[in-house]
């Protein structure tokens, strides 16, 4: 590209422009007012409860008001998985209970029990219909009226699954290691144990959600105390930056040093105290996966890997400052530019909080709608049968089911509740309807980034371009920048942020049919995928780089997307190698900052929360697992750091790509001054010829 000519009209951010891009904007509104339709028949047609809420094999809600079963209801059994132990038939009944059984019993010893009430008591676990306890229970049986046995069972999820623990390295059930069948046979409790593994470790998890349940109860406010902290350490930062930007520079690097020191240190002295511990030897491998993590944190191989990490990390780290401390001065100055510009622009700082909101909206109506939608079928019932039958496995009516033809040809036949789906068009296009919902949400997310870099750029090319800082620049920059680009870029937004959205939905997919193919053995079709969905991760991180540079280039000339890409495009290639030194030097300390803000408090939090400040050992809430505070803190810390940040990153891209337009469009005559600042122009032996400086 050729570079930018000399324009004696241009002023910084022009005010005096039009509309861009303006068929992407309807299409955008279009798409919009589309997506609010289908989150209002989604909303209409669906039922979050069906995800929630077990259902009876005629497919009403356990315990739900407005069914049959609202009152004596809050639990589902399997009555033929209790028939037939683990080998569920193919026509599993689901019975609503008001609670799970608690003993071991057969419908015979039952029925033929001298105890008051044994009968009654297994009633409970029929079908709602079975009022005849004096029915042969031959008859119950084969008319699947009642389970053949029933055994102790536990809720989980508000479903019954058996009661399996392990005692002292013995598979048990309830109190009982064989159980009857129903059938006149003992059977081994280990058969259970198949059907059931799944269903325990969910029980396993939900336990440890629990005691981490439990841990953020104690320890809320100690986290936010941690979060305040890491935002306070932030913005005092931030401030410290704009006055002692080279010392705070210099500072960072060696604490950040320091503080990986400390880690190696620590992560030395931890693996030495465990050497000749019992079972401190143990390889991670052997151990396997545990949900109390504490475990991890008593092998020496846990702590030595923690040591060979921040080693590497420290070494690079130290690397790169020794090949790189030439070009830090030249980022330090851009770094205090772009200190002053945020200091003349304070707002800046609150304005991620706006584009965080917008990011929960458009999160939240997605997910909100995807729930919707997938809970929006309609029960379907199917012929379910033990021996052979014509219509097995066809849809069947409940109402009309028992006057039906099936029943005469089928005596043992079933309408039973085989899942939900549906018939008409709208259950048949659900998943284009769900494909559409992921796609608006990229966009609409990508839109909202793109609405926020627009605003930062247009306002911090306000202070670059202003001759004489800060009274040259407008009174509002940022409402002002953010003004120009709702009313004039709507339409360039919604075109960059529309391919990003593309690649992302392409993306997803790929990692979709990854999932899909795992089981596969084709390694032709692994490799290819491997290939699709690596290319299509450069290609989303290079539309990002050139969409942001894009998005600066909008904000200060007013021209569409296609143009303002171009145009940042060449700019940066005609000067690829600052790009490549200056830019990524400024990230590289950033990156710092950051790691620095979110070690000091990390650190500060494992001291706290592990009860090794002895000033404050008493005040440190009891925890079952005291890495969950302490992570909480840590991603918090990092989240927020990041935010702050990020409003300085754009800063200096903004001036940076500004830097490089002064560079290419003046030349420091009287009639073309450089309107950057007096330290750069000393950085770069640059000087204004006649003119005082800006």
């Amino acid at each position: 590209g050729m570079p930018q000519k000399y324009d004696p009209t241009f002023k910084g951010p022009i005010y005096d422009r039009g509309c861009t891009d303006v068929i992407c904007c309807v299409l955008l509104v279009i798409a919009i007012v589309g997506y609010v339709v289908v989150g209002v028949v989604a909303w209409t047609h669906g039922d979050p409860r069906k995800v929630i809420y077990p259902t009876d094999s005629r497919g009403q809600f356990c315990g739900q008001q407005g069914t049959p079963n609202e009152y004596v209801s809050r639990f589902a059994v399997g009555a033929d998985a209790f028939t037939r132990g683990p080998a569920v038939s193919s026509s599993p009944i689901q019975i609503c209970v008001s609670k799970c059984p608690d003993r071991y019993l057969t419908y015979l010893n039952a029925y033929s029990s001298l105890t008051p009430g044994e009968l009654e008591y297994y009633r409970h676990f029929c079908i709602p219909e079975f009022k005849n306890l004096q029915k042969a229970p031959v008859k119950v049986l084969k008319d699947k009226e009642c389970p053949a046995m029933i055994i102790p069972s536990t809720p989980l999820a508000r479903r019954c699954f058996p009661a399996i623990r392990a005692k002292k390295g013995i598979i048990m059930v309830g109190n009982e290691t064989t159980y009857d069948d129903g059938h006149g046979h003992r059977r081994n409790v280990t058969e259970l144990l198949e059907g059931a593994k799944k269903a325990n470790v969910v029980l396993e998890t939900r336990q440890l959600a629990m005691k981490i349940f439990e841990d953020y109860t104690v320890s809320w406010y100690w986290i936010i105390i941690g979060l305040v902290i890491a935002m306070v350490a932030s913005f005092i930062f931030i401030v410290l930056l704009r006055f002692l930007a080279g010392i705070m520079v210099w500072v960072m690097i060696v604490m950040v040093i320091l503080v990986l020191g400390y880690g190696i240190f620590h992560c030395y002295m931890e693996y030495a105290k465990l050497k000749g511990e019992a079972g401190s030897d143990v390889s991670l491998k052997d151990l396997g996966f545990q949900t109390d993590l504490r475990v991890y944190l008593h092998l020496r191989q846990t702590w030595l890997a923690f040591m060979i990490i921040l080693c590497i990390v420290e070494v690079v780290i130290i690397l790169l400052l020794i090949f790189l401390r030439k070009r830090i001065l030249i980022a330090i100055a851009l770094i205090k530019e772009a200190s002053r510009a945020v200091g003349h622009i304070m707002m800046s700082l609150l304005f991620p909080l706006c584009t965080f909101f917008l990011l929960c909206l458009c999160i939240t109506y997605w997910a909100s709608t995807a729930v919707f939608l997938s809970t929006s079928n309609e029960a379907v019932y199917k012929v379910f049968n033990e021996t052979a039958c014509q219509f097995s496995g066809q849809t069947c009516q409940p109402e009309t089911f028992n006057t039906s033809n099936v029943t005469k040809l089928c005596p043992d036949a079933q309408c039973l509740f085989a899942f939900y789906g549906g018939e008409t068009a709208y259950h048949k296009y659900l998943i284009v309807l769900q494909f559409f919902n992921v796609f608006m949400f990229f966009w609409l997310a990508n839109f909202v980034i793109a609405l926020g870099q627009v605003t930062l750029a247009g306002a911090f090319a306000s202070y670059y371009w202003a001759f004489k800082k800060p009274d040259d620049m407008p009174a509002f920059p940022l409402f002002s920048a953010f003004g120009r680009a709702l009313r004039y870029h709507t339409g360039s937004l919604a075109f960059g942020s529309l391919i990003l959205a593309i690649v992302q939905v392409i993306r997803v997919t790929l990692e979709y049919l990854d999932h899909r193919l795992k089981a596969a053995d084709n390694r032709f079709a692994k490799f290819l995928l491997s290939c699709l969905k690596c290319c299509f991760w450069c290609l989303e991180k290079f539309i990002k780089f050139l969409n942001r540079n894009a998005y600066i280039m909008i904000a200060v000339y007013g021209t569409n997307f296609c143009t303002s890409a171009r145009n940042a495009f060449f700019l940066l290639m005609r000067n690829i190698i600052r790009v490549a030194v200056l830019d990524k030097v400024t990230d590289f300390l950033f990156f710092l900052g950051k790691l620095l803000i979110v070690g000091s408090v990390g650190i500060l939090a494992f001291f706290f929360f592990t009860q090794r400040i002895k000033l404050v050992q008493d005040t440190a809430p009891p925890l079952n697992y005291y890495w969950v505070p302490i992570l909480t803190v840590i991603v918090g810390s990092y989240l927020i750091a990041h935010g702050f940040f990020s409003v300085y990153g754009m800063c200096v891209d903004t001036l940076f790509l500004c830097f490089l337009e002064d560079l290419e469009r003046n030349d420091g005559s009287a009639e073309k001054p450089y309107f950057m600042s007096p330290n750069l122009k000393k950085l770069l032996k640059k000087t204004n010829k006649g003119q005082p400086d800006a």
